[in-house]
C-alpha cells in the first residue's frame, strides 16, 4: 500500500515489479492524474488518509508492505499516535513499514512538521514495530536546508 500516493509514481513503480497495489490519497484531483498516468498498472485507487485510514482499516486487508514517502511531516505530533495504530493494524506479520521524514525548513503556506527520527522511532517501537533501517540523505530537488531521513520498520512474525 502508497499511503498518500499522490499521482500513483511509487504505486506505478510496485505495479511494475508485479505486485498488486493499493493506492490511498485523499485528493480526488491526484487521483484522478494518476489513474490517467497509469491506467494499465494493478493499482486500486482508494479516497482515504491518515491519521485513522478508515476506509482501508473498515475493509480488514492487511498489507506486506506499507509506503509513506513525503507525508508523515504532514501530520502534527498529536496524529502521530492514532497513524501509527492504525498502520499497525493494517501491516501483515512480517510486513514493512517505510517512511521518509522531511527535516528543514517549511515553506510558506505549507502545514509541516519536523519531528526528530527518533520520535517516530520510538512512537514505532511502542506499537510493537521494530527498526530495520534508518538512513539520511540529502533533498533531491536540492532545496536548500531540507534533508531526509529514510525509516524502515518490521512487524515480528
Amino acid at each position: 500500500m502508497d499511503v498518500g500516493a499522490g499521482t500513483g509514481r511509487d504505486a506505478a513503480a510496485l505495479a511494475a515489479l508485479g505486485h498488486r497495489v493499493v493506492a490511498a490519497e485523499p485528493t480526488p484531483e491526484l487521483r484522478a492524474v494518476g489513474r490517467r498516468l497509469h491506467p494499465d498498472a494493478d493499482i486500486r485507487w482508494v479516497a482515504d488518509a491518515l491519521p485513522a485510514l478508515p476506509r482501508l482499516s473498515a475493509e480488514g486487508e492487511r498489507f506486506d508492505l506499507i509506503l509513506l514517502t513525503a507525508v508523515w511531516m504532514h501530520l502534527t505530533p498529536a496524529e502521530g499516535p492514532p497513524a501509527m495504530d492504525a498502520l499497525g493494524r493494517l501491516l501483515a506479520p512480517g510486513a514493512r513499514l517505510a517512511l521518509t521524514l522531511r527535516h528543514g525548513p517549511v515553506p510558506p503556506g505549507r502545514r509541516m512538521f519536523d519531528l526528530p527520527p527518533e520520535h517516530t522511532i520510538a512512537l514505532a517501537r511502542t506499537r510493537g514495530l521494530r527498526l530495520l533501517h534508518r538512513g539520511a540523505r540529502p533533498d533531491l530537488h536540492g532545496r536548500e536546508g531540507v534533508s531526509w531521513t529514510e525509516l524502515v520498520f518490521g512487524r515480528g512474525q
